[in-house]
């Protein structure tokens, strides 16, 4: 069968992966691990073929050695370049999911024992325990009370690619849970879950800012605080715009973050910017911007601070 210049195939030979592309473009890939640092050997191979005249390429990626830590999905992508600089082309692309099973691990093995995961109300959320045999039977537990978690296919279910999928996640669902895994002999328990419930909406951060005093004396301490409430696996960033600022005014910004819990079985993140004036001076009167950003975009906030 032949394969069109500029197309991905996969395909998937015996115990190790092959993928093939024919183009005269460089390849990317893509692997449930490291592709640098795992067993493998990845080549781009220059193939001349009958009664075509320019120069195809076909690239090949042999995992050996292969563990049950290997199951997930493996892809591979045409690559634009131009001179140094390449880009992912979309429209190429080939994937494909590899159970490596594994008796001894039915769950993909994870470098921890434990994880956090977020239910948001707007979107599902996944209880990643994937499976290495995708025949086994898994089912869900609660830790405390001690109870299975019923799945009804539509709201609860289970997809052995993915883990436990909750479609609308609510705050009943919270607290400590892991799976169990039947095939063909004892059963095997994953890691455990900690389901922390999320009840902030989607967006640009929503930040405020505060100023410790909005009258400063000279050789005063003025603290600005920049606070954005937020999901918890969003990262909020911090700039900032102050008076004296192009002049190289010297001041001391510091960043954190942490959890809190807002009602019951409500978490959120708390991220704060200090912008801090220890000793103000004529040239530090004006206005104190704080722009917060996240995926979703950036809001400014601003206060002013005068000389007394």
């Amino acid at each position: 069968m032949s394969t069109p210049a500029g197309s991905v195939r996969v395909v998937v030979v015996a115990s190790f992966l092959m993928f093939w592309a024919f183009a005269n473009r460089l390849l990317g890939w893509f692997g449930p691990i490291d592709l640098q640092a795992m067993p493998s050997v990845c080549q781009n191979l220059a193939l001349k073929k009958a009664g075509i005249k320019q120069l195809d390429r076909h690239s090949q990626l042999i995992l050996a050695n292969s563990t049950a830590a290997d199951t997930g999905e493996y892809s591979c992508w045409l690559q634009l370049c131009n001179g140094n600089k390449c880009r992912k082309d979309e429209t190429k692309t080939g994937s494909t999911y590899i159970f490596f099973t594994d008796k001894e691990e039915l769950f993909v093995p994870t470098p921890s024992y434990f994880e956090i995961v977020y239910l948001n109300p707007d979107k599902p959320a996944v209880i990643p325990c994937r499976v290495t045999t995708p025949s086994a039977k898994v089912t869900l537990h609660r830790e405390f009370p001690a109870e299975e978690i019923e799945t009804d296919g539509t709201d609860i279910f289970y997809d052995a690619k993915k883990g436990f999928v909750f479609q609308h996640p609510s705050s009943d669902h919270k607290g400590i849970v892991y799976c169990k895994a039947e095939s063909q002999g004892a059963p095997q328990i994953s890691i455990k879950y900690h389901l922390l419930y999320v009840e902030v909406p989607k967006g640009p951060p929503s930040a405020t800012i505060t100023v410790s005093s909005a009258r400063a004396g000279l050789g005063d301490e003025v603290r600005v605080v920049c606070t954005v409430l937020g999901e918890p696996d969003v990262d909020v960033s911090f700039r900032w715009q102050y008076p004296g600022q192009e002049s190289g005014r010297p001041v001391i910004i510091q960043n954190f973050w942490r959890l809190i819990n807002r009602g019951i079985g409500h978490t959120t993140r708390i991220s704060k910017s200090v912008l801090l004036v220890e000793d103000f001076e004529d040239t530090d009167v004006g206005n104190f911007v704080c722009i917060a950003q996240n995926l979703q975009g950036e809001t400014t906030v601003a206060t002013k601070v005068e000389l007394k």
